[in-house]
């Protein structure tokens, strides 16, 4: 044993080498703080602090737009109230005046958090920041974190609190081009930092933090989010003693006013730079702090010619339409997005009619319903989990179901409680899948996505390419076939651009290059994936191609190519779209309805002189218009299917002379009926099959509902026990 004992001795060394060993690292350790100390001295202001201008350019490079000059103006800490300078105390920095000038724990501590992946955090004292803002840059190195760390604790030594707060605010960028505090007080409130009240300055504070994400009135989606950081600021102000609970139960969120836009970004160009801005923070490209440094060339993907064309068809069928004289025509906003299927890049973008006049771009907002463009999300997923109906027939574009409006959707047996109405109140009997969508009905549907299961079809809408934080996505449950979910016109271009790319994915882009100096900055790669397989995707297709054909999207047709495309139409008509795509270009178009002043959603009922505006309206033609443009040059070429078993259509059969057509066979009839007199008729011949084949419809019999509405659906109407009378009545079964 002693033996033992000896060689462990021998390989574990003794009190004293360890002893040494440490000595020896904090000598060192004290030796580099102390040479950092004396050799890093305070620096001059940097450039960074009055801001280089970015170039963004088009895809031919020439040039786009430039960030217009820097917005600053500085002010005295006299000037900016003592609540205000509180609130970004409590937002940044709570013990600020007591501190020393560098936390080392706070500091390892966001270290380990960023590394461990709970999310990236500064650690920073404000001394640390302002350091950053005003004598160094935003790049993120060690060297630089190392001279922030040591002209931080000269700057603490050498300066009043006071002074370094009042640099702070006075440095600080808040969004809006506005760098300071009085910059940003005039920016979002039209005042002087003086006369900022309390709530005011919360939330100016809380923009500090990422100002892009907080801007309320240039993201509405991120309202509640926004909401959510200013209330923290105010607790953080009441657990400090510096405001009172009674104080801070009074006030009320104070909505900023819209944004005044820079003469180099007024028309489209704004929205343009804006939606590269969010591509490059999002993508993580480049962070906003080293963006917002400036000196970069930015060369985006989008096309000069195709942006002036998608400018052009929503002016000449849209715009140019609308009367000051009708109260609805105010309320008209329009947004559209166009990819390349090939390549993935975004080629144009329609973000509102003017940047100085409308704020908010209407291709990357999300909070407007997309209503039945999601159905073919819905189709989709049937045919890639193989779904059956309740009946345990397989879902094709021949499957009958039963149209009735308000019909009682049923689960294994059991109703579900949501009966949704079809457009108009239409009823429409048995009516198969590729009908069903041609007329865009919803019973159909929303029977459909219960059969597939709503998480299956949210999967499959993921995959697709439509973000699985869009709002309203995860919590639609029963209604998600119906499209209550809120993603983006660009959003939803992107899942049409994979239903065109055959079910492989590939994500977007609005960036081909990017260089400061000499220097190229590298993008990330942009991996293509399987979303559905071939067969699912081309089926979808197909059956889009019908609603081209001769569904609801006819004036589509005006593009002269084959097309594939499915409108929709949002909840009271608030929002109509048409998404669509040929072998060449996925292109989404919507029309929205916003009030000016308050900023709420409108119905568009009587805008632009129709009793209502749908999907095969102004979003069809102007794709159509748009697209012809787009294209215009190139080869016609037509799409390549492979469609899954039992999707091709049935041997159409001639009804004898005797046999009078049901509703639904003769004049045909739109979910979507467009008032526009310059969109073609549909067609009462069914549309030119893509193959042709085989086996008849199978008709299932759903089972009538017979328990209480389960909760995870809407609660809705009637029962649906008709629809085995009416199949017997009218296939002989």
């Amino acid at each position: 044993m002693s033996g033992h004992r000896t060689v462990w001795r021998r390989a574990l060394p003794s009190w004293r080498t360890v002893l040494g060993t440490v000595l020896g690292f904090l000598l060192l350790l004290i030796g580099a703080l102390i040479a950092g100390y004396l050799l890093v001295d305070i620096p001059p202001a940097n450039s960074a602090a009055k801001a280089q201008s970015n170039v963004y350019l088009y895809s031919d490079g020439s040039e786009l737009a430039r960030d217009g000059d820097v917005n600053r103006q500085n002010v005295t800490l006299g000037q900016v109230p003592k609540s205000v300078q509180q609130a970004v105390l409590a937002a940044e920095d709570r013990d600020f005046y007591s501190e020393s000038a560098v936390d080392p724990a706070a500091m390892l501590r966001a270290a380990w958090n960023t590394l461990t992946g709970k999310g990236k955090q500064s650690g920073s004292t404000i001394t640390q920041q302002y350091v950053k803002n005003y004598y160094l840059g935003q790049e993120q190195t060690v060297t630089r974190k190392a001279k922030e760390f040591f002209i931080a604790v000269k700057l603490d030594r050498r300066v009043s609190k006071d002074n370094i707060l009042e640099g702070y605010l006075n440095s600080s960028y808040y969004g809006r081009n506005a760098y300071g505090i009085q910059a940003a007080a005039r920016a979002y409130y039209g005042i002087d930092s003086v006369d900022l009240t309390t709530a005011q300055g919360a939330y100016l504070a809380a923009l500090l933090n990422a100002p892009s994400v907080y801007d309320v009135t240039a993201h509405p989606a991120n309202a509640p989010r926004a909401l959510a950081r200013w209330n923290y600021v105010l607790d953080g102000m009441v657990k400090q003693k510096w405001l009172s609970p009674g104080a801070r139960a009074a006030m009320r969120f104070p909505v900023p006013r819209p944004a005044r836009t820079s003469p180099g970004l007024t028309g489209q160009r704004g929205y343009l730079v804006e939606a590269v801005k969010d591509y490059l923070t999002d993508h993580h490209i480049l962070d906003e702090d080293t963006l917002r440094a400036g000196g970069y060339r930015i060369t985006t993907t989008l096309n000069r010619r195709r942006q002036n064309a998608f400018v052009h068809a929503v002016d000449t069928r849209l715009m140019d339409r609308l009367d000051d004289s009708r109260t609805p025509d105010g309320y008209v906003r329009a947004g559209g997005a166009s990819i390349d299927v090939r390549t993935g890049r975004v080629v144009a973008l329609y973000g509102g009619i003017d940047y100085a006049k409308q704020y908010v771009n209407s291709a990357t907002r999300r909070d407007y319903q997309v209503g039945s463009t999601f159905k073919p999300l819905v189709f989709a997923s049937a045919v890639q989990h193989h779904a059956t109906t309740q009946d345990g027939d397989p879902i094709t574009p021949n499957t009958v179901y039963d149209g009735d409006n308000k019909r009682m959707t049923v689960d294994h047996g059991h109703a579900t409680g949501f009966a949704p109405a079809n457009e108009d109140d239409r009823s429409y009997g048995p009516i198969t899948v590729s009908e069903a969508t041609d007329k865009s009905v919803n019973a159909v549907y929303a029977q459909m996505g219960i059969d597939v299961g709503p998480d299956k079809v949210k999967d499959t809408a993921v995959d697709l390419g439509i973000p699985a934080d869009a709002p309203g996505l995860a919590a639609s449950r029963g209604a998600i076939a119906l499209g209550t979910a809120t993603p983006s016109v660009l959003d939803m271009t992107q899942a049409y651009t994979t239903l065109a790319r055959h079910g492989e994915r590939r994500p977007y882009t609005l960036i081909n290059k990017i260089t400061k100096g000499d220097e190229e900055i590298e993008l990330p790669d942009r991996e293509t994936t399987t979303a559905i397989p071939r067969e699912a995707a081309d089926t979808t297709t197909a059956v889009l191609r019908s609603v081209v054909d001769g569904g609801t999207g006819t004036a589509a047709q005006a593009a002269g190519r084959p097309a594939a495309g499915k409108t929709g139409t949002a909840e009271q008509d608030k929002a109509a779209w048409f998404a669509g795509y040929t072998p060449d270009l996925a292109t989404v178009v919507a029309v929205l309805g916003q009030h000016p002043e308050t900023a709420a959603q409108e119905p568009l009922y009587g805008a632009a002189g129709l009793d209502r505006v749908n999907g095969g309206d102004f979003p069809a033609q102007i794709w159509a218009d748009y697209t012809a443009a787009a294209l215009r040059g190139r080869p016609v070429r037509d799409f390549d299917l492979q469609l899954a078993d039992g999707a091709e259509p049935p041997p159409s059969v001639e009804p004898s002379d005797s046999e009078s057509p049901s509703p639904s066979d003769s004049a045909p009839s739109s979910a979507e009926p467009s008032a526009s007199p310059t969109r073609p008729a549909p067609t009462t011949a069914p549309p030119t099959p893509p193959t042709t084949g085989p086996p008849s419809p199978t008709f299932p019999t759903p089972t009538p509902p017979t328990t209480e509405p389960t909760p995870d659906f809407p609660t809705g109407g009637p029962d649906g026990d008709a629809l085995s009378r009416r199949l017997r009545a009218r296939w002989g079964m």
